[in-house]
């Protein structure tokens, strides 16, 4: 018999439900969803599993408020958090979610010794980092979900600028996973190879770099609650990629030991994502003005680790 492909998913929110829907939809594992709440991952898994009677897929989808369901898992994906509300502190937020990932991270590599872990929970680059330290994993076992989710938003602001397949379009963004301090990189994306910088003078680039960065907050404002549809398909780009060991390209936030001139800091940078995790961290040229970019987004995570009580 084959063995199934397991991934685990830490929280039952609209993020991780949408990544369970990905992940099922594209028949990649068999899906645990778990959550504090009573009820809340059962009802959910069972109503992503039965739409597979339409979809065509034959996967698994069992919802648990026990890490022992857990247990045996390729991937582990957190999404579990809260997020910033009026009136919270950026401090009080990092508190929060630090106390519910110093519990969690323990518990599913307890059961899953093997893992590869995913970080959704934000402030996204302080959480991979503290995930790393508890976790006692090798660095290329622990990544966080940054560029996955706003390249993909930069690629889709230059295909409807540009009136082009999004298919066609490459965007690359590093840095922190921050509206503030992501660093899109205009002179990495293109249109089927060809610099964007062919078809956009200076103006039009800048607009979308900086409709990129506020792609989050742009959804947020219109419905009143924060995206998840594409995070959740980012969350299925990555888990492909390690599943299917396809050696994918993605921007994600990972522990750097020298990589950018940079130590004991996660961050989000251009690795290889492949059966063993991040296989490789492609380290890029920067000019001045992105080498400026980054330096600042790299400050601004240090400030937020200073946040951090370990």
């Amino acid at each position: 018999m084959v063995k199934r492909s397991k991934v685990s998913i830490i929280g039952a929110g609209t993020v991780g439900t949408a990544s369970a829907h990905w992940i099922a939809s594209k028949a990649l594992a068999d899906v645990v969803l778990t959550d504090i709440v009573e009820g809340l991952p059962q009802g959910k898994a069972l109503d992503i599993l039965q739409a597979g009677a339409i979809a065509g897929f034959d996967i698994h989808v069992t919802g648990s408020n026990d890490y022992a369901a857990t247990e045996g898992s390729d991937v582990v994906v957190v999404t579990a958090g809260i997020p910033r509300k009026p009136g919270m502190t950026r401090e009080q937020l990092i508190d929060t979610n630090a106390g519910l990932i110093r519990n969690i991270v323990p518990a599913v590599i307890g059961a899953s010794p093997g893992a590869i872990l995913i970080m959704l929970t934000n402030p996204l680059d302080a959480m991979t980092y503290l995930a790393y330290k508890i976790a006692g994993l090798p660095r290329d076992r622990v990544v966080g979900q940054s560029g996955a989710l706003d390249s993909t938003r930069f690629r889709t602001f230059l295909s409807m600028e540009l009136g082009v397949s999004v298919n066609d379009t490459t965007g690359m963004v590093i840095g922190a996973h921050t509206d503030k301090d992501m660093v899109p990189l205009p002179r990495y994306s293109t249109v089927r190879g060809v610099p964007i910088s062919h078809f956009m003078d200076p103006e039009r680039i800048e607009a979308v770099v900086t409709r990129t960065r506020h792609g989050g907050a742009e959804i947020t404002d219109l419905m009143k609650a924060s995206g998840f549809t594409t995070a959740g398909a980012a969350v299925c780009e990555m888990v492909e990629a390690i599943l299917r060991d396809r050696k994918r390209v993605i921007p994600s936030s990972v522990y750097l030991d020298g990589e950018y001139g940079e130590r004991d800091i996660c961050i989000g940078v251009p690795v290889v994502l492949g059966a063993a995790g991040v296989e490789r961290i492609i380290e890029i040229p920067l000019d001045a003005a992105e080498q400026a970019a980054f330096r600042a987004s790299v400050g601004a995570v240090r400030e937020m680790l200073g946040g951090l009580k370990f």
